[in-house]
C-alpha cells in the first residue's frame, strides 16, 4: 500500500485521511493549527460527522494514521502528497487560493525523491497546473514529481460513505507512472469495481464544479416549480413524484423548500460562474440556479409574515439550525438568514439543533435563546419555523405543540409534515407548492 501525507484536517482532510488509512494506506494527517492536531492526538473530532471518530479511532489504533505539525518529515516520508486545504469564497465570487499557494510553496521545499502531488481540494480549472508551476519553483533542482487532480464528492451526513463507496473517482493526470501510483492508492476501490474515471487535469477540474451546479440546478428547478404549483393549485408532491419517476430525470434532489445551503454548493456556484465570466461568458442557467436559491429565503420569509402578521415583539422558534441533518456546518446555512431577517423585524427568536447550537453560540454572536428540545422552542411562541428536518424533528407530537404554542403556525420549510394532518390538528400550516392538500403516496 501507500504512504500519504495529506496536508490539511478540514472537513475534506480528515474524512479523506481516515478513509484512506481505512483502505490499509499509512497516512499523516498535517495541519498548521496546533490545537487541532493536539484534539485530533487526544482522541477529539474537531468536526461532527457520523462514523467518523469511529474510522479514526480504528485506524490510529492500528499504527496507520498520525497527526502532526510537522509538514517536512510527513513529505519526506510519503509517496502521494494530497492537498485538501479550504478554498472560501471571496467577495466577488471567485475562490481564495491563498492556502493551496501556500501549502505547494511549503511542501516544494521538502520533494527528496519522486512524489506525486495530489490536488483534492476544488480549485478552478487551470489550478493544477498553477499549483505545479509553483513547487517547480520552489523545490530543490531536480525534484521529480507529478501532478494529479482528484477532486472530492463528500456529502456532510454520509462522508464515510461517500468515500468507501463512492459512485466514481475521477483522476486527472498526465504520466502513467502517477496513473499506476493513484490506482495503488485506491485500489480497495477497484477491487469494488468502482467506476474510475480518468482523464486530464482540466477535465477533472471541471467535473466537480459541473457536478455541484447540476445538483444546485436541480434543486432550484423544483423550487420555482413549487412557486407554479401554489399558484395553479397543484400539489408538489405529486409533481415531483411523477417527474422522479423518469429514469432520465431520477427523484434525487426534487425536494421542494427553503434551498440549498452548505460548504459546497453555494461556493462552487459562484465560483463557476466566476470561472465562465472571465473567459467572456454568461452562464445563464447556473446564474438563474443561484438567484432563485438566494430568493427561496424570502419566500420563507413571506409565509411567516403572512400567517403572524408584525414579527415585532413576537416569539418565533426555529426547528433546525445546520445547513443539512447529520452535520453541525453553518456555512452557508438557510437558518442563519432567516434568524437574521427575524431580529432585523425585532422579533424574539428561541432556536433547538440536536448539534450545531454550540457552534451558533460561539460563532455568530447573535441574540437567540438557545433550548434543550422542540417542546422548549415551542413554548409561549407565536410561530414555529422548521428549517433542518433532523429526523428527531419529523415525528413531533403536535397536539403537545400546539398546547405550548401562543399561535398555532408552523412554517414548514422542508415539506416534512402533510397538510392535512397539521390542519386536522388545528395548525395554521405553510409549507412549500402544496396548493392542495397532499394526497396519499401511491401503494
Amino acid at each position: 500500500m501507500s504512504k500519504i501525507c495529506m496536508i490539511g484536517t478540514g472537513y475534506v482532510g480528515l474524512v479523506s485521511g481516515a478513509c484512506l488509512a481505512d483502505f490499509g494506506n499509512t497516512v499523516w494527517c498535517v495541519d498548521i493549527d496546533e490545537g487541532r492536531i493536539k484534539t485530533l492526538r487526544s482522541g477529539g473530532i474537531p468536526i461532527y460527522e457520523p462514523i467518523l471518530k469511529d474510522i479514526v479511532t480504528r485506524n490510529t489504533s492500528a499504527g496507520r494514521l498520525f497527526f502532526t505539525t510537522d509538514l517536512g518529515d510527513a513529505v519526506k516520508n510519503s509517496e502521494v502528497i494530497f492537498i485538501a486545504v479550504g478554498t472560501p469564497p471571496l467577495p466577488d465570487g471567485s475562490s481564495d487560493l491563498s492556502h493551496v499557494f501556500d501549502a505547494s510553496r511549503e511542501l516544494a521545499g521538502f520533494l527528496n525523491d519522486y512524489k506525486v502531488v495530489v490536488q483534492k481540494s476544488t480549485v478552478p480549472v487551470g489550478t493544477t497546473r498553477q499549483v505545479a508551476d509553483v513547487i517547480r519553483k520552489h523545490a530543490p533542482e531536480g525534484a521529480d514529481f507529478d501532478m494529479v487532480s482528484n477532486p472530492e464528492f463528500l456529502r456532510e451526513g454520509s462522508a464515510i460513505e461517500d468515500f468507501l463507496r463512492p459512485n466514481r473517482v475521477i483522476i486527472g493526470v498526465e504520466s502513467e507512472r502517477a496513473e499506476e501510483v493513484m490506482k495503488r492508492v485506491y485500489r480497495p476501490l477497484y477491487l469494488l469495481e468502482t467506476p474510475v474515471v480518468v482523464t486530464t487535469l482540466e477535465a477533472a477540474e471541471l467535473i466537480k464544479y459541473a457536478s455541484n451546479a447540476y445538483l444546485a440546478t436541480k434543486i432550484s428547478f423544483i423550487n420555482e416549480i413549487a412557486t407554479i404549483c401554489e399558484l395553479c393549485q397543484a400539489n408538489i408532491d405529486d409533481v415531483a413524484k411523477g417527474m422522479g419517476l423518469d429514469g432520465r430525470i431520477g427523484s434525487k434532489f426534487l425536494h421542494a423548500g427553503i434551498g440549498y445551503g452548505g460548504s459546497c454548493l453555494p461556493k462552487d456556484i459562484t465560483a463557476l460562474i466566476h470561472i465562465a465570466r472571465e473567459k467572456g461568458y454568461d452562464p445563464r442557467i447556473i446564474r438563474a440556479a443561484h438567484e432563485v436559491n438566494a430568493g427561496q429565503i424570502e419566500i420563507a420569509f413571506d409565509k411567516l409574515k403572512a400567517e403572524v402578521g408584525s414579527l415585532e415583539g413576537r416569539t418565533i422558534g426555529i426547528l433546525g439550525l445546520s445547513f443539512k441533518p447529520n452535520t453541525d456546518d453553518l456555512r452557508e446555512a438557510p437558518a442563519l438568514k432567516v434568524l437574521q431577517l427575524l431580529l432585523d423585524a425585532k422579533a424574539q427568536v428561541k432556536v433547538f439543533d440536536p448539534v450545531a447550537m454550540d457552534n451558533l453560540r460561539e460563532n455568530s454572536g447573535l441574540n437567540v435563546e438557545y433550548c434543550k428540545n422542540p417542546y422548549e422552542t415551542a413554548e409561549n411562541a407565536h410561530a414555529l419555523v422548521l428549517i433542518t428536518e433532523w429526523n428527531e424533528l419529523r415525528e413531533l407530537d403536535l397536539e403537545r405543540l400546539k398546547r405550548l404554542m401562543l399561535e398555532p403556525v408552523f412554517i414548514d420549510c422542508r415539506n416534512v409534515y402533510k397538510k392535512d394532518r397539521m390542519v386536522q390538528q388545528g395548525f395554521r400550516y405553510n409549507s412549500f407548492g402544496r396548493g392542495v392538500d397532499p394526497k396519499e403516496p401511491v401503494k
